[in-house]
C-alpha cells in the first residue's frame, strides 16, 4: 500500500473510532488528577490517600496487562475491545458514584484493570488492518487524543466539576463510552485474521513463549527506555514552571492548551511524514530536537511567558516525533498470532516504566520550602543520556523490522 494512498470510508472509520476511544480512556485517567483540590476536601481524605487513587490505576492496568496478553489472540479482537471497553464503562460509573476513599480507590483499581488493556488491543487492530507503510499516518492521528484530551478534556472536565460536581466529569465519559461502544457493535467488522493462524495452546503457554523470544525482549526493553524518558519530567514540570521559571500559575493552562493544539497540528502530519522519510529517521531527528529543548529546558531560570510555549512546543515536538515513529515501528515486530500478546505485554511494560520513572525522578529532584525544585538540570541530563541509549536501541529494533520486510519467512 502506498504511503500517499488515501484511506477507504471504512478505514477512516476504524481510525476515527479508536482515536475517540483513546481519548476517553486518557482523559479518564488525566483528569483525576486536577480534581484532587475538590475531591480531598470534599471526601475527607489525605494527599497520601489521594496519591493511592492516582496510582491505583497504573498499577492494576500494568498488572491486567500481563494477565490478559496470554488470551489475547484467542478471540475476535472487536469482541475482546467490547468485553474490556464495557469493564472499562463501569468502572467509570462506579468512580461517578463514589462516597468515600475505599470506594473509589476499588473504583480506579476496576477501571485499571479493564482500561490498561485496551491500547493494546487498539494496537493489535491497527496492525491487523493496516500495512506498514501506512501506519505512521494512523498512529498520527490514533496520537491526537492525548493532545485533544489536554486542549479540550480537562478543562471541560474542570467546568463540569465546578459546577456540578467532581463527580460529573466521570458521569460525561460514561455517556461517551456508551455511544462509542454502540457505533462498534453496529459499524466495526469482525477482526479474526489471526484466529486462524493461531496454534491451540495454553493461554500461559502462549504467554511464557511471547517473553521468551529475544527479538521481542529487546522491543521490550526499548519500550521501557522511551516510557522512562518520557515521564521522567512530567511529574515535577508543573512545580518547575511556576517555581523556578516564575510562570504564574494562572498562565500554565496557557502553556498547556497552546502546546496541546500544536500537538494536534503536528501530529498527523508527523506520522505522514515518518511514512515518507523512513521511521527511524524520523525517531532519530526527534530524539535529537527533543534532547536540545530538554537540556535547555533543564536549566531555565525565570523565564517570560512566550519563551516558555515556544521552548514547550518544539520539545513535544520532537516528543511526539519519537511516540508516533516508534509506536510505528513496535507494531512490526510481532508475528500475526503474537500480536494481541506482544502488545499487551508491551503495553504494560510502558504503564509500569511510567510509574517506575516517577520514582527515579522524585529522587533525583528535591523542593525547597519554597517550592522551588532542585537538581532539574541533572533529570534533564538523565533523561537526554536515556535518549541516547534510546537511538541506539530503536536502531536495532529498525534492523530487525526490515529484517523482517526483507523477508517474511524469517521467524521472529
Amino acid at each position: 500500500m502506498d504511503s500517499s494512498q488515501k484511506f477507504s470510508k471504512y478505514e477512516t472509520f476504524v481510525i476515527a473510532i479508536l482515536a475517540i476511544l483513546q481519548f476517553t480512556i486518557i482523559l479518564d485517567f488525566m483528569v483525576l488528577s486536577p480534581l484532587g483540590a475538590i475531591l480531598m476536601p470534599t471526601m475527607h481524605i489525605s494527599p497520601a490517600q489521594f496519591g493511592w487513587v492516582v496510582s491505583a490505576y497504573a498499577f492494576s492496568a500494568g498488572a491486567s496487562g500481563l494477565l490478559a496478553a496470554g488470551f489475547a489472540d484467542k478471540f475476535d479482537r472487536k469482541k475482546l475491545l467490547l468485553f474490556f471497553y464495557t469493564g472499562f464503562t463501569i468502572g467509570t460509573f462506579l468512580c461517578s458514584i463514589a462516597t468515600d476513599f475505599h470506594f473509589l480507590l476499588f473504583a480506579r483499581i476496576f477501571t485499571g484493570l479493564f482500561g490498561g488493556v485496551i491500547g493494546s488491543i487498539c494496537a493489535a487492530i491497527i496492525t491487523d488492518l493496516f500495512a506498514l507503510e501506512v501506519r505512521g499516518r494512523v498512529m498520527g492521528f490514533v496520537q491526537m487524543a492525548f493532545a485533544t484530551s489536554q486542549v479540550l478534556g480537562i478543562p471541560i472536565g474542570l467546568y463540569l466539576a465546578n459546577h456540578f460536581g467532581w463527580h460529573s466529569p466521570f458521569t460525561m465519559i460514561v455517556g461517551f463510552c456508551i455511544i462509542i461502544g454502540i457505533l462498534i457493535v453496529v459499524y466495526l467488522k469482525p477482526i479474526d485474521a489471526h484466529l486462524k493462524s493461531t496454534e491451540k495452546q495454553n493461554a500461559f503457554v502462549h504467554l511464557q513463549k511471547t517473553l521468551s523470544k529475544p527479538n521481542y525482549l529487546l522491543a521490550f526493553a526499548t519500550t521501557t527506555l522511551l516510557a522512562m524518558g518520557g515521564y521522567m519530567l512530567m511529574p515535577f514540570g508543573s512545580a518547575y514552571s511556576v517555581h523556578n521559571l516564575q510562570i504564574p500559575f494562572a498562565d500554565l493552562p496557557t502553556v498547556y492548551v497552546i502546546t496541546g493544539i500544536s500537538s494536534m497540528i503536528a501530529g498527523p502530519l508527523i506520522g505522514k511524514y515518518s511514512d515518507r522519510i523512513g521511521k527511524y529517521r524520523l525517531f532519530f531527528a526527534g530524539s535529537v530536537l527533543a534532547m536540545i529543548m530538554t537540556g535547555i529546558y533543564g536549566n531555565l531560570g525565570p523565564t517570560p511567558l512566550t519563551t516558555v510555549i515556544i521552548i514547550n512546543v518544539i520539545m513535544f515536538v520532537g516528543i511526539t516525533s519519537r511516540i508516533i515513529s516508534s509506536s510505528a515501528l513496535m507494531t512490526a515486530i510481532p508475528t500475526l498470532q503474537d500480536r494481541g500478546a506482544f502488545m499487551s505485554i508491551n503495553s504494560s511494560v510502558q504503564q509500569m516504566a511510567g510509574g517506575l520513572a516517577a520514582v527515579i525522578a522524585g529522587m533525583i529532584v528535591s523542593e525547597t520550602p519554597t517550592g522551588y525544585i532542585e537538581h532539574y538540570d541533572i533529570l534533564s541530563y538523565v533523561v537526554i543520556l536515556g535518549m541516547i541509549v534510546g537511538i541506539a536501541m530503536m536502531y536495532l529494533v529498525n534492523k530487525m523490522v526490515q529484517r523482517k520486510v526483507t523477508n517474511p519467512a524469517v521467524p521472529v
